[in-house]
């Protein structure tokens, strides 16, 4: 193979250069490619330790979540070895059916008497043969408070904050009537819950994430104005690539019912808002793009059907979310043939 010389350093044929460019970029998208890849199902779950939290009379708590790696499948797992704590009971208020993709802040563990700063509570959860495991501390860069949560779930861009959102409560959620139902196999039973909030963050119509706290760069449509500009064009921003590399929410407040605890499916009616992180474009989702919260009723008052498909004990959680914070109530729900 003849080669030009450069300096007194062989160079070899610019085809050759070529190819092996190619190749390069090549190996590199095909390497991108595998990072970013996503399943529907056959995936694993992984449990998260989200931080601690002291209320106002002094009690502690460890908060966690989950990540199932799964856009479609949900898994169950029982309350024992493959779903426990190492302190104390293996059941403690965790979740026994995990929805898809990333599940924040969804449960509360009291801090254990006499725990140690450099004590930890341990959640271990199997699912897909493998062993996850989430170690929770009293590590101080690990407590969190409101801003915090509302930072997390995508409500607030990073670094961004208002008074008006540091004095933001959580909405509440009241299910009324028993906390203890029985019901048939394929018979609906209607649930009602009555919602109250402060009314902050103010519901945003633009369906933009991250509408908490807005900026210049969080407007929906921005007008062309380049000097060289003779017809200024508005450009839909929520048609844009995202502009931010952490998840986005849009805000106002909404009523999402889904199942906690129990196998077999469940048919809502009518059909529920996402309580987890459905960033796919078209979802009924908060996180998803163009998504716009529903108008909630004057009194707060919203009714949902449930039917069963299989018989079992189940849990039920209604999440209240005003985009910022949250707050839960469930029933659980014995269901026979």
């Amino acid at each position: 193979m003849r080669s030009r010389r450069t300096g007194g350093t062989k160079v070899p044929p610019l085809h050759v250069v070529g190819h092996v460019v190619g190749l390069a970029l090549s190996l590199v998208a095909a390497s991108a490619s595998g990072q970013s890849l996503s399943y529907s199902r056959g995936q694993n779950v992984s449990p998260a330790y989200e931080g601690w939290e002291e209320d106002p009379d002094g009690s502690r708590y460890f908060v966690f979540g989950y990540m199932n790696r799964n856009w479609e499948e949900e898994i169950d797992v029982p309350v024992g070895p493959d779903n426990g704590f190492s302190i104390g009971e293996a059941d403690q208020g965790q979740p026994t059916h995990f929805l898809p993709r990333r599940n924040r802040f969804v449960f509360r563990v009291p801090v254990p008497n006499g725990f140690g700063d450099k004590d930890e509570l341990v959640w271990t959860l199997k699912t897909q043969g493998k062993v996850e495991k989430a170690y929770a501390s009293l590590r101080l860069d690990y407590r969190i408070d409101d801003v915090v949560r509302a930072s997390e779930t995508g409500a607030l861009g990073a670094g961004t904050s208002s008074p008006e959102i540091r004095a933001n409560k959580p909405p509440t959620v009241e299910v009324q009537g028993r906390k203890a139902l029985d019901a048939k196999v394929g018979e609906p039973i209607t649930l009602t819950a009555v919602v109250t909030d402060d009314g902050v963050p103010r519901r945003r119509g633009s369906g933009l994430a991250g509408a908490a706290v807005a900026n210049p760069g969080s407007r929906r449509d921005v007008t062309d104005t380049r000097p060289d500009s003779q017809n200024p064009v508005r450009v839909n921003r929520a048609m844009q690539p995202p502009a931010r590399v952490t998840v986005g929410k849009n805000v106002g407040l909404h009523l999402s019912w889904f199942v906690y605890r129990g196998q077999g499916a469940v048919r809502f009616s009518p059909e529920q808002i996402m309580s987890w992180e459905d960033t796919r474009a078209g979802a009924n989702s908060p996180w998803a793009p163009i998504w716009i919260a529903p108008e909630m009723p004057k009194d707060g008052r919203i009714d949902v059907q449930v039917t069963f498909t299989e018989p079992g004990v189940y849990v039920l959680r209604s999440r209240a979310d005003d985009g910022a914070l949250t707050g839960d109530g469930q029933v659980t729900v014995t269901v026979t043939r």
